[in-house]
């Protein structure tokens, strides 16, 4: 083979775990920890697919196929150039096809041990809403309710302050509700994104303590 192949399981086994997706796919939502180095970008994907669909398959390939050399390229030349030879990256795409083949083929050349994430981002997307179906579940969680501006946010804040375990949805999905809305200066994250903070928040919790 050009390249080995790795489960998600085994994610935490790598140094670094590469995004080839485009920068606006990655801002949707992306594997925590991931690193974001596209081979297509946003403007470039448009354009080999509407080559794709439009003229042929073989000259939507034919052009993906030069800008993703380029692309490739400029990512050795900078954000790979200092990695030694013992560098472990796992890398990954939408769904583990040709973007990430490619980077993993040209990594694996280079001599490093470039893995290939079977299935890519959509496997972990569906690990992540099956997880979201099990997992709240298994904590006792204590609901804090009150009128908007009544200090449930400060009240949150003091108890994590004192060591207690909370789960800040607002804080999550940077919004105050529906009536002071979004965060000022904050994005709102993707439902996706939304998805992967909340599955991290709860990982990150002890089952056997209230919430």
């Amino acid at each position: 083979m050009l390249f080995r192949s790795a489960k998600l399981a085994q994610l935490a086994e790598f140094d670094d775990i590469i995004d080839v997706r485009t920068p606006a796919e990655f801002a949707d939502d992306h594997i925590p920890g991931a690193i974001n180095c596209p081979v297509f970008t946003d403007e470039e994907r448009v354009i080999v697919g509407t080559l794709y669909k439009q003229i042929s398959p073989f000259e939507g390939r034919k052009a993906g196929a030069a800008m993703v050399a380029k692309n490739i390229a400029h990512h050795l030349e900078t954000c790979f150039k200092d990695h030694p030879k013992s560098w472990k990256p796992v890398i990954y795409c939408w769904r583990g096809g040709q973007r990430s083949g490619a980077m993993s083929i040209i990594l694996s050349q280079v001599g490093w041990a470039a893995h290939k994430l079977e299935g890519g981002y959509k496997t972990y997307r569906r690990a992540v809403l099956d997880e979201l179906d099990v997992l709240p579940q298994k904590f006792s969680l204590r609901i804090l309710c009150g009128p908007t501006g009544s200090g449930k946010s400060r009240l949150l804040s003091a108890m994590a302050g004192s060591g207690l375990q909370i789960l800040d949805l607002e804080q999550l999905a940077q919004h105050r509700g529906s009536l002071l809305g979004r965060l000022p200066g904050q994005e709102q994250p993707s439902q996706k994104s939304f998805d992967s903070a909340l599955l991290l928040a709860l990982q990150k919790l002890d089952p056997e303590q209230p919430v």
